[in-house]
């Protein structure tokens, strides 16, 4: 089986390069530099390795590379959304969103997800595959090529859950940052999770400088229970100690996402129980009103609930904002664009 060459740090590609193409430790720097800064998309780019290495590397590795099969422009704030597809044939989605302060993208570590929060698009149809290393690193290696645009942030918030693919993240998120890299700023990568917390423990011990956003969207256990069945085996005293304990290792403030469903979490007493049970840790409070989505009955509270509520949280002194909707003409939100194109596709033979 070839080795997929993108997913490899630089001391795993000067093993690679000594062991299994006999040459000497120095090509690995050039190979890593054609990959990770000039995002060469073949090894016939790479123009300062013999005929021959390229030719070797092709015989031994595979340099993978996701097309785009479908981009969408918003017309009301330019946020780009793009469908990739995977040399498998799955398809997964990232977001580009361009602010003053830089291009964010967002992108999927999953094709699919199993966590079954009620809100989300990209669970319905359950977990395909975890993507690899190559496969996160691509999303925003593409998406920069295309755009023409540095990309400066990049958040780990598109299809699936991030620590349910642990060890590739992890990966990713030492490649991408990597000063030999493309050497994104580890205090612009934010990884979301909806709060698995023993792998909130361990990445906590990885002692990286992202920034952690988790998901509640309740303050009380049976409430979480509706929206994330995740609840059902982490309470949420389990999840914040977990929380405390990162903050503990890092010392980097929190943010905790909370989505705003119409009827259900958006009350004074919610804003009560939440603030109340946030005093005291360092942390950002993320409102988000829900995004409609065809196959749930969730709806958005009116803005004079959600003003109301982010108020609510002020005066026990949080931290908060409500999340600026990117993207809205689009189907911005997470797995939105992919579910829509697998819909409309005949119906694949198991």
């Amino acid at each position: 089986m070839k080795v997929d060459i993108k997913s490899l740090n630089l001391e795993e590609l000067e093993e690679f390069v000594v062991k299994d193409l006999g040459d000497k430790k120095f090509r690995a720097a050039q190979i890593y530099q054609w990959i990770h800064v000039k995002l060469a998309d073949g090894f016939e780019e790479m123009t300062n390795l013999s005929k021959s290495l390229r030719e070797e590397l092709a015989g031994k590795a595979v340099l993978y590379r996701s097309p785009i099969v479908k981009k969408r422009v918003s017309e009301i704030d330019g946020t780009c959304k793009y469908l990739f597809e995977l040399h498998d044939g799955h398809v997964i989605e990232s977001v580009l969103m361009k602010y003053k302060h830089g291009n964010s993208v967002c992108i999927s570590s999953q094709a699919g997800c199993r966590m079954g929060c009620k809100f989300c698009a990209s669970t319905i149809n359950g977990l395909e595959r975890n993507l690899s290393i190559s496969e996160m690193l691509d999303q925003v290696y593409s998406i920069q090529k295309e755009s023409g645009e540095r990309v400066s942030n990049v958040v780990i918030m598109g299809s699936g859950e991030p620590l349910d693919n642990y060890d590739n993240v992890v990966g990713f998120i030492k490649i991408i940052s990597d000063d030999a890299g493309l050497n994104i700023s580890q205090r612009n990568i934010t990884v979301s999770t909806c709060g698995i917390a023993p792998m909130i423990l361990k990445l906590a011990k990885e002692k990286f400088q992202i920034t952690l956003a988790v998901s509640l969207h309740a303050a009380d256990d049976d409430k979480r229970k509706k929206l994330m069945p995740i609840a059902g085996k982490y309470s949420i005293k389990e999840v914040l100690d977990a929380c405390r304990y990162y903050y503990s290792m890092n010392n980097r403030r929190l943010t905790f996402e909370y989505s705003l469903v119409k009827g259900m979490n958006d009350s004074d007493t919610d804003a009560k129980r939440l603030g109340e049970m946030l005093k005291g840790i360092n942390c950002h409070i993320n409102l988000i009103p829900v995004n409609p989505i065809k196959e749930r009955a969730f709806r958005q509270p009116g803005g004079d609930i959600v003003s109301k509520f982010k108020n609510k949280l002020e005066k026990y002194g949080e931290n908060v904002t409500i999340r600026r909707e990117m993207g809205q003409d689009i189907q911005a939100a997470c797995g939105q664009l992919r579910k829509s194109y697998l819909d409309k596709l005949p119906e694949r033979e198991e």
